[in-house]
């Protein structure tokens, strides 16, 4: 049984359809594993045993009278504790929401359980989701896979390592900046970024509402593909019969290849050679307006997410970790006028995004260009701190900004990933691109 904490998502539902697992069975075996894990407390902020036993009886059930709801009907999962689940808590990784008690689940939640996923808990994250390191003293810092002493990412930092240390089949995240495609790639999985409005945030705690979106972090394409669908509501799309013969990759030079650490240069540039090998065309491509579509950041996220949570952290700033208080703060000191200005240009740059990459199937850059750094350091260098976090969401937030979807896979290279960006409500094309890309680089 040990087997199953290692499979996919889409695997162990085949595997409950055919009557070769029991989802009591599977679901005891996840909450055992992590019951016996070193590191659970740092994964895990808590767990929801009562319920997961609860729905994976009803999934056997429906399993024995072949009236199974999904693919993935009876399949355990985490969520990151931003999602409301009624009756639990729900604190988003901050003291300021320490006792939370939500009275219904989140849409997403509600969505997942109608389709007979069973939720094993929720999972440890960045203070408010505001860091792309997984650094979080005010809670609990997980860990990272492939490092014992590094950050695992985030601000989805929970939700990789329950999957990554095979505490959950896959894991639910949020990616405002990058927080599902960061732990996702220093951890060797799959992550996607949903096109934002795509996916209900009906009952997500909220960083910032112009930019915050749902994904999943898991072991294949596959997974990401129905884990979005059902969340959705909707039907996956057929990934069967996908190649790579014929189709086109933009390289973007300007930015994403700056500065890029030997680690993850080595892991995107292998990807890319596979790629070509396997009948892909790649064009590298410059693009000036990027770098001052990017600068723009700082006059969007912080404002915003001040905005939102002013009140509550201005009655309590001494619950917060130092850096992310700075953070949230930041944005005090921009003005109304520059806010607007600043969406004024986005749009702008989104325009010529799109007609600039039209001719591509997607843009591909490295997911993070840097590794997963040091945790302890991060704790005593403030000036490590800064430059890390900013460095680590660079690439990502490219996606955020424009809008789009993207999705990371692993390159083989242990915590790099290469990051696949494609048009707004693009998911179904990206999906099928990636699976071809992953049984390549695979």
């Amino acid at each position: 049984m040990d087997d199953w904490l290692w499979m996919t998502a889409a695997d162990l539902g085949r595997g409950i359809a055919d009557g070769k697992i029991d989802p009591v069975a599977l679901t005891e075996t996840y909450l055992q594993a992590i019951d016996a894990h070193a590191d659970a407390d740092r994964i895990y902020a808590r767990t929801t045993a009562d319920r997961a036993r609860a729905e994976a009886q009803a999934a056997a059930q429906r399993a024995a009278s072949g009236r199974r709801l999904s693919p993935l009907d009876g399949v355990p999962i985490s969520w990151k504790d931003l999602f409301d689940s009624a009756g639990t808590a729900t604190e988003a990784g901050s003291k300021l929401l320490e006792g939370r008690v939500p009275d219904r689940d989140a849409t997403v939640l509600k969505n997942a359980t109608a389709a007979g996923l069973v939720c094993l808990g929720k999972t440890h994250l960045s203070e408010l989701a505001f860091s792309g390191l997984g650094l979080n003293p005010m809670t609990a810092t997980p860990p990272c896979v492939n490092d014992a002493g590094a950050v695992p990412g985030g601000s989805s930092s929970g939700a990789a390592a329950s999957v990554a240390f095979g505490l959950a089949a896959a894991g639910i995240g949020s990616d405002t900046g990058g927080s599902v495609r960061i732990p996702a790639a220093w951890n060797d999985l799959v992550g996607l970024k949903t096109t934002h409005g795509r996916l209900s945030l009906t009952g997500a705690v909220p960083l910032c509402d112009r930019f915050d979106t749902v994904g999943p972090l898991c072991r294949s394409v596959e997974d990401a593909a129905l884990l979005t669908a059902i969340m959705e509501g909707a039907k996956a799309p057929d990934l069967r019969g996908t190649t790579l013969d014929g189709a086109r990759l933009m390289i973007l030079t300007t930015g994403a290849m700056d500065g890029l650490r030997d680690g993850p240069r080595e892991g995107f540039e292998s990807a890319v050679k596979r790629l070509q090998d396997a009948g892909t065309t790649v064009d590298t491509v410059d693009l000036p307006f990027v770098n001052d579509m990017l600068a723009l950041s700082p006059l969007l996220y912080a404002p915003e997410a001040y905005g939102i949570w002013k009140d509550v952290i201005e009655a309590a700033p001494d619950k917060m970790f130092q850096p992310i208080l700075e953070r949230f703060r930041g944005g005090s000191a921009v003005s109304a006028a520059d806010f607007v200005a600043a969406w004024r240009k986005l749009g702008s740059y989104r325009q010529m995004w799109a007609e600039a990459t039209a001719q591509y199937d997607a843009v591909v850059i490295p997911t993070a260009p840097n590794l997963p750094p040091d945790a302890d350091r991060l704790m005593r260098d403030e000036d490590y701190y800064v430059t890390e976090n900013l460095l680590t969401l660079r690439n990502t937030r490219i996606g955020n900004l424009l809008g789009n979807c993207s999705l990371t896979l692993p390159t083989g290279v242990p915590s790099t990933g290469i990051l696949f960006i494609a048009p707004p409500m693009a998911e179904e094309r990206l999906l099928r691109l990636g699976r071809a890309a992953e049984a390549t680089l695979s």
